[in-house]
């Protein structure tokens, strides 16, 4: 057995608040933490089943990170299902060795990312690992029934792919409160963006990048970064000397996009960090650009491929009904039944309809939420900022009428419908998709640095036998 102590923890070094619910979404894969592995694509079930166990093997630990342990037999099998996808894409396959330290950091780095989200309070309960999981099956077109049917046929357990989701949704949710809600765009960036955007406008491509990244530890000494410019120099010098990249990026690459031959994909090089917008667009396809020192690390990038995109166009005029509406909400509790809260709301519409009260008189008194204080006023409501069981009663009312008693997973509600009117909202659109891309550049290279960090942090202690 051999040991090997890296970066001792601080254990009280950070202390967050709990993170907020928020949606599963997809992060950028230049940037993107390293997440628990999906079932790729198989064109019979659409589910790749995980490597066959042999009962007499016996397991061991192989490496400790903080205070618990993967497995070898995890390790074992997480090198199965990067080698058959591997395989399945026909990539030029890296030593066996090389493949396997790169799975194993790939698996440190994210236990450690999901022992900080425990930590810090983040959970995804039962009722969103559902929720999640059907959109998953809705977009294979089949039933939960049916895609745990085809998993299972296959021989993956549907509670290990349950738990795999589980886990990514609960990485999604550190990484949009340690790193998404941080990111800040201003005015003056959008204003800058949108002007150079235009003069550039008949020159835009999209640019399909590889990337291999030598990472460099936090607080590294000058030593160690010298060290691992020397094995980005020579990475360098065996890319232009023959060397495929994907088997390169396989071998000696840090980033999380290692095991898939470095493949970022298309990507519009606004979207970049300038740093490498620059080099990318003095390249030809097939070319790689020089090495690229970043806080994060060195960087190599290889242009893929390159297609022009439309000549950008002004915004088409966007014009879009808004609403201006209140409401009267009454929660189902305990205490308050749902017949009980619709009896009450029809005695309220009755009041409000005979001139005995008005809507906002009514609001004050008895809704119970936030806008009761303001009489049920909800403001100016565009398409989609109300759920479509509020939004398709409210847009079929008239200003001055007042909608019958409608449930929403809030409770029941009345509405009532002050004005409505029309507006050109081409401009915020675009200022909206500015701010966008602006946010994901700087995304990028904030989520590397922070899962370079989260991991120097971790204590990893290697046990794996000789």
């Amino acid at each position: 057995m051999r040991t090997t102590r890296l970066s001792p923890r601080r254990p009280h070094q950070i202390k967050l608040a709990a993170v907020l619910l928020c949606a599963l979404a997809t992060g950028d894969v230049l940037a993107q933490a390293a997440p628990a592995a999906k079932p790729p694509a198989k064109p019979s079930t659409g589910f790749l089943p995980p490597a066959s166990s042999n009962a007499h093997v016996i397991d061991s630990v192989y490496v400790i990170v903080n205070d618990e342990v993967i497995t070898k037999r995890e390790v074992d099998q997480r090198v199965a299902e990067i080698t058959q996808r591997l395989k399945a894409q026909g990539a030029q396959m890296p030593a066996e060795e090389d493949l396997r330290r790169q799975v194993v950091e790939a698996m440190i780095t994210e236990r450690a990312q999901l022992q900080l989200a425990k930590e810090m309070g983040v959970r995804v309960d039962d009722t969103m690992l559902d929720r999640a999981i059907g959109r998953i099956a809705e977009n294979q077109k089949m039933s939960v029934q049916d895609m745990r049917n085809a998993m299972e046929k296959d021989g993956l357990p549907f509670s290990q792919f349950r738990e795999q989701i589980r886990n990514e949704i609960m990485l999604q949710r550190l990484i949009e409160h340690e790193v998404d809600s941080k990111i800040q765009v201003t005015d003056a960036e959008i204003d800058t963006y949108l002007a150079a955007e235009k003069a550039a406008a008949a020159d835009r491509v999209e640019m399909d990048i590889a990337q291999i990244l030598v990472r460099i530890p936090e607080n590294a000494s000058p030593e160690q970064i010298a060290a691992r410019k020397a094995k980005a120099d020579e990475v360098e010098r065996q890319l232009r000397t023959g060397a495929d990249f994907a088997k390169m990026a396989a071998t000696y690459s840090d980033s999380p996009d290692a095991l898939k031959g470095g493949s970022v994909g298309w990507r519009d090089p606004d979207r970049l960090p300038p740093i490498f917008a620059n080099e990318l667009h003095k390249l030809k396809p097939g070319q790689v650009t020089p090495v690229i020192r970043t806080n994060v690390g060195f960087h190599i990038l290889k242009l893929a491929g390159e297609r022009k995109l439309a000549d950008a166009q002004k915004p088409a005029q966007a014009v879009v009904q808004q609403t201006h509406a209140r409401h009267i909400l009454l929660k189902i509790t305990p205490t308050q039944t749902e017949e009980e809260a619709r009896k009450k709301l029809l005695e309220i519409k009755h009041k409000i309809e005979s001139k005995q009260a008005t809507f906002e008189e009514m609001a004050r008194q008895y809704s119970q939420d936030g806008s009761a204080a303001k009489g049920g006023d909800l403001g100016w409501l565009a398409p989609g900022d109300a759920l479509p069981e509020f939004e398709n009663p409210m847009n079929a009312l008239k200003p001055g009428t007042v909608s019958d008693v409608i449930k929403t997973p809030f409770g029941l509600h009345l509405i009532e419908v002050i004005e409505r009117k029309s507006e050109d909202v081409s401009k915020e659109k675009e200022r909206a998709a500015a701010r966008q891309v602006l946010t994901d550049r700087k995304r990028q290279e904030a989520l590397e640095d922070w899962s370079r960090q989260v991991r120097d942090r971790a204590y990893v202690e290697f046990r794996e036998d000789k």
